[in-house]
C-alpha cells in the first residue's frame, strides 16, 4: 500500500512511524521516500516488486510508503529529468536513467547516488558514492537496535564537482561521474593489482567525496566507515534533506528513548 503526502505531512509520517511502538510483524521493514528537493524525483527501486513495480514519481514535497520483506537485498536511487510522455517513445532521465522507463527492472545508469539494502534478522545499509552521485541522499533508521547511525549526504556536491567528472544538461551541472568511469584505470577502479583492500587506497577524489559526506561510501573499500548495521528497523530516505527534518528526527527519537 502507497500512499502520497504533501509538502507539510512528511515530518508528522515520522513522528507517527517513531512512535507507533514495536511492530506487528517483524518478518517486513517499512520504507518512507521523502523528496526533499525543489525539483521532481523518480526513485528507483530494484528489485522492485514490493515498491510499486520499481519506479515512481515524487513532486517536491511529496512522500510515499512502502513495505518490503525482510529477505529483501536491493537499491534505492533518484532519477532527475525524466521524461516519459514522449509520444514518439522517445522517454529517458538526465540522471539514473533505466531503459527509459518508469518502473525500473535493473540498475540504473551512473552516475546515481545509491541507498544499498540488504535486510535480515540484522539489517545492512549504506550510501554509495561509488559509482558517481547525482541528488542529496540520506538513510534514517527508526526504531531499531544496533549501530543505526544515519547514513548518506546531506549537502549537494554536484556544484563542486570537477569539471572533469561533471556532467551537464542545459549548462547545469546535474551529475558528479566516478574517477573510473572517467579513467577506467585499475587504480581508479580498485582491480587488478589494486583490487583488494591494501592496495586500494583512497584517491583525490573519493577523498574531496568522503570529507563533504564523510558516512558514505567513497570508494570501493571504505567499509568500516560507511556499512551500518540494525536490527528491527524502518527506515526514512530522503532526497535532499533539510538539515531542519533530520534533526527534528534524531531529537524525537531521543526524546522517545528510541535511538
Amino acid at each position: 500500500m502507497a500512499a502520497h503526502l504533501n509538502v507539510f505531512l512528511p515530518v508528522l509520517l515520522v513522528f507517527m512511524a517513531i512512535s507507533s511502538g514495536p511492530k506487528l510483524s517483524e518478518s517486513a521493514r517499512i520504507f518512507t521516500i521523502i523528496n526533499n528537493c525543489k525539483e521532481t524525483v523518480w526513485p528507483a527501486v530494484t528489485p522492485g516488486e514490493s515498491f510499486n513495480g520499481g519506479g515512481f514519481m515524487l513532486k517536491p514535497g511529496q512522500s510515499i510508503i512502502f513495505t518490503a520483506p525482510v529477505n529483501w537485498s536491493g537499491r534505492i536511487w533518484g532519477r532527475t529529468g525524466c521524461n516519459f510522455d514522449n509520444k514518439y517513445g522517445n522517454t529517458s532521465c538526465q540522471t539514473g536513467d533505466c531503459g527509459g522507463t518508469l518502473k525500473c527492472g535493473a540498475s540504473g545508469k551512473t552516475p546515481a547516488t545509491l541507498a544499498e539494502f540488504t535486510l535480515a534478522a540484522l539489517d545492512f545499509y549504506d550510501v554509495s558514492l561509488v559509482d558517481g552521485l547525482n541528488l542529496p541522499m540520506v538513510v534514517i533508521p527508526l526504531n531499531g537496535t544496533g549501530n543505526c547511525s544515519v547514513s548518506g549526504c546531506d549537502g549537494d556536491l554536484r556544484p563542486n564537482c570537477p569539471s572533469v567528472l561533471s556532467v551537464k544538461a542545459n549548462g547545469k551541472t546535474v551529475g558528479c561521474r566516478s574517477a573510473c568511469d572517467v579513467f577506467n584505470t585499475d587504480e581508479y577502479c580498485c582491480r587488478g593489482v589494486f583490487g583488494n583492500p591494501v592496495t586500494c587506497k583512497p584517491t583525490y577524489y573519493s577523498k574531496m567525496f568522503k570529507e563533504a559526506c564523510p558516512t558514505a561510501y567513497s570508494y570501493v573499500y571504505d567499509d568500516p566507515t560507511s556499512i551500518f548495521t540494525c536490527s528491527g528497523t524502518d527506515y526514512v530516505v530522503a532526497f535532499c534533506s533539510s538539515r531542519f527534518v533530520h534533526e527534528l528526527i534524531l531529537d524525537t527519537k531521543a526524546v522517545l528513548n528510541l535511538s
